[in-house]
């Protein structure tokens, strides 16, 4: 009889943790999330359950050409929406909202690297979504590699901290980049920041 308690306690306890959400970006910032007129959109385009909302942005910004973080999505994420404008997909995986996933992040940081963004529009929806930190993170992470990358020299010029966060808690430079190994010449290996090509719908 004690072993089954002890069973039913393991069984229970399990359960407890499964049960447990998910830490969100918020979370991990040590910030607040706000009522979001983006992520209301972004459902309401999207008609997904608030579990499903992180991975269609992602699967959306994918085919619009984040594809260095292309993956196998589930068939039950409905399709893209071009009603969702390519600055409003990048604040919203942004969005402090969603469960802590790096490649939201890093998935924004490509999607958003392209020369048909508009650096004003972007920044006033960072501002009024709370995503400063985040897109300043990688603003700051694009002046290690291409200093005059836009949007990012823009924003670093413009945009207003709201708030200082622990960088360690964001995605390291070097996870928005591609690096090449040793040149067959002996070069020194090759980082380019990862862009999105503005002729991807």
């Amino acid at each position: 009889m004690r072993k089954e308690r002890g069973w039913f306690m393991v069984q229970d306890d399990m359960e407890l943790r499964e049960q447990r959400p998910r830490l969100t970006l918020a979370q991990k910032l040590g910030d607040v999330t706000h009522v979001s007129p983006l992520l209301r959109k972004v459902r309401g385009l999207s008609g997904c359950a608030e579990d499903q909302v992180g991975d269609w942005l992602l699967k959306c910004a994918v085919e619009r050409g984040a594809t260095h973080y292309e993956r196998e999505f589930s068939s039950e994420l409905p399709p893209d929406n071009p009603a969702l404008g390519n600055e409003e997909l990048g604040v919203a995986l942004c969005l402090g909202h969603l469960p802590w996933n790096a490649a939201y992040i890093r998935a924004a940081a490509q999607l958003l690297s392209a020369a048909d963004i508009d650096a004003v529009k972007l920044a006033r929806l960072a501002e009024m979504e709370r995503a400063e930190p985040v897109l300043l993170h990688i603003a700051a992470s694009a002046a290690r590699v291409s200093a005059a990358q836009e949007p990012w020299a823009w924003l670093r010029a413009h945009l207003s901290p709201r708030r200082k966060v622990p960088s360690e808690s964001l995605p390291h430079w070097s996870r928005f980049v591609s690096q090449s190994g040793v040149t067959a010449f002996g070069g020194a290996p090759r980082i380019d920041w990862l862009c999105r090509e503005t002729s991807t719908p």
